[in-house]
């Protein structure tokens, strides 16, 4: 902790500026503290660069669902996801660069309203900057555990330099206070509708990452055996109940009159596309904001070019979460039909869960150019499954996309509703089903279980208490299992569910395989030589390469350096 950045904020760049949003204008030159800290706005330009920390579509942040066992890039494996990793010597995970200029954002707000700025619209920036700095703190929290708890800006003669680290629920209540003032303090999502505040932190947003904090700190304590699981998973119930009944947001929902007369709704794969940005959609509750065009830029991703190029591909240990049409696991509804020599890829998409279809590529899908997608390339998506979010076509060619990226969406405060009640009292009504899985599944479009000829239309059938007792399901497992394929690569998040629920320890020895080696595979050049198991399932990592130590590996390693510059009070997490 002795080298923290004490970098002055005020020396970030001018990046090119879109007309329709502000949250990407900075001080556009290096000045001193004495020169810049007069007004509102010198107040918000600082705020605006906390924006550009919130997780996107880089490499590192779609790498992300690599950790678990969603995601496997080609022929490398990950080293969080097979237990090969060692203690790093230092490490962006572990940073207070950015902890520190929240502080000063904080410290300097005083100042600017003692000059006679508007108080009211200074703490606007000042709750932004706590709500980052809660933000930051968690993302720490999540990998460490008890970090030290740095609230001040320091120089490199500062004593707290030197703190030892905070205990979980010293970090979780800073978290908390932070979030509870944002939640005081900001502006309600309706009124950050305008062009110019379309994607600043709202009341709702501190509140839904409340949710989320809660919630994982309350199913974590409750399956590793610590702390006060209750007090937390009520926050995350509590908080996700709030932002519903604000009524702000909604699940976003674009329903389309196809050439049959059928109503085709594909809301879920346009909300990561052009058509699911801007306050239209009322889904998105915190967005990384990319732009327009060329022309009208903020940031630039080629986010196909990494899911096209094998940075990442679904995995089979993922796909099974998949539900078949009438809402059983595959093995257990009559409309799995398990593969075999004369099934093609695309078919394997048949009468399943529409996500599916709409996370992954299948053929026929618009893929690159004019061309259409036709089976997984043997080089480039190993995995034999190729992701479908973000994927456009015309942004395939430029390698340029704009789609803004969906970092906290309301689908996800239900699912946290969902979970909180259910972890709180072991049980979940009907009626808090309908309010939150059953809104997921119902904007989902109808499948057709006739023929092309002769088409007959069912929907996925409503999560209820009698369908799982009826057909021997376990509700905890359901309200799992939703999650995991509503949030499916959107930044880790299956990741850190298995760390939460105590279950990396199982499904992260297991061995990660790919899709079934389909016959049109070869004459794809697929190699026959390609390692299947028994079921002719790709092996992308056998068993004997994976491990997971539950002493261990439940926490990431400090990096080596912090703990040599603070070795008298920093401690290394356990067996590390």
């Amino acid at each position: 902790m002795k080298n923290i950045s004490i970098q002055v904020l005020l020396g970030l760049a001018l990046v090119t500026q879109l007309s329709s949003c502000e949250v990407d204008r900075y001080p556009e030159n290096t000045v001193s503290d004495d020169n810049f800290w007069n007004s509102v706005e010198d107040v918000r330009l600082v705020a605006n660069y906390f924006y550009t920390k919130l997780p996107g579509l880089a490499t590192a942040d779609v790498e992300m669902d690599n950790w678990g066992v969603d995601g496997y890039q080609n022929d490398k494996g990950n080293s969080t996801s097979d237990g090969s990793r060692v203690a790093p010597a230092t490490s962006t995970d572990y940073d207070y660069s950015n902890i520190y200029q929240a502080n000063k954002l904080i410290e300097k707000a005083s100042e600017v309203i003692a000059k006679g700025a508007d108080a009211k619209l200074v703490n606007w920036y000042v709750a932004e900057a706590r709500f980052f700095r809660a933000w930051f703190y968690f993302e720490m929290f999540k990998r460490f555990g008890g970090v030290p708890i740095i609230t001040k800006t320091m120089g490199v003669s500062d004593p707290d330099i030197f703190k030892a680290r905070a205990t979980r629920e010293e970090v979780l209540q800073l978290i908390y206070d932070d979030l509870d003032y944002a939640i005081a303090t900001l502006r309600s999502a309706d009124q950050l509708s305008s062009a110019k505040d379309y994607g600043r932190i709202s009341r709702t947003a501190a509140l839904a990452f409340k949710s989320r904090v809660g919630l994982f700190e309350g199913t974590r304590a409750k399956f590793h055996g610590y702390g006060d699981a209750k007090k937390h998973l009520t926050i995350a119930r509590d908080a996700a109940r709030q932002v519903i009944d604000s009524k702000e947001h909604a699940v976003f929902s674009t329903p389309v009159i196809g050439e049959n007369g059928k109503v085709s709704n594909e809301a879920y794969y346009n909300l990561f596309q052009e058509a699911g940005e801007g306050r239209a959609n009322k889904e998105n509750i915190i967005v990384k904001q990319y732009g327009i065009n060329l022309e009208n830029s903020i940031l630039i991703t080629p986010i196909q070019r990494y899911y096209e190029g094998g940075n990442i591909g679904a995995t089979q240990n993922f796909v099974d979460n998949y539900l078949m049409i009438d809402g059983l696991p595959a093995k257990k509804s009559s409309y799995y039909i398990a593969p075999n020599a004369q099934m093609k890829h695309m078919e394997y998409f048949s009468m399943r869960d529409p996500r599916m279809g709409f996370t992954l590529f299948k053929s026929g899908d618009e893929f690159k150019g004019t061309g259409k997608y036709s089976v997984p390339n043997p080089t480039l998506q190993r995995t034999g499954f190729n992701i479908r979010k973000y994927a456009n076509a015309q942004y395939f060619e430029t390698q340029r996309s704009f789609i803004d990226r969906p970092v906290l969406r309301y689908a996800e405060v239900l699912l946290n509703y969902a979970e909180a009640v259910y972890e709180l009292d072991g049980v979940i009504t009907d009626e808090q089903l309908n309010a939150t899985i059953n809104v997921l599944r119902k904007r989902l479009p109808e499948v057709n279980i006739g023929t092309l000829e002769e088409p007959e239309y069912a929907a996925m059938p409503s999560l209820s208490n009698a369908f799982v007792n009826d057909n021997g399901l376990k509700m905890q497992d359901e309200i799992r299992r939703e999650r995991r394929v509503e949030l499916a690569y959107e930044g880790g998040m299956g990741y850190w569910d298995l760390i939460r629920w105590k279950t990396a320890e199982v499904e992260m020895v297991k061995p990660l395989l790919g899709s079934y080696f389909f016959l049109e595979y070869k004459a794809a050049n697929w190699s026959a030589n390609t390692p299947v198991d028994k079921d002719n399932y790709i092996v992308l990592q056998p068993a004997n390469l994976r491990k997971f130590d539950p002493q261990k590996d439940y926490l990431w390693p400090l990096p080596t350096n912090e703990i040599a510059k603070n070795k008298e009070v920093l401690t290394q997490n356990p067996k590390w």
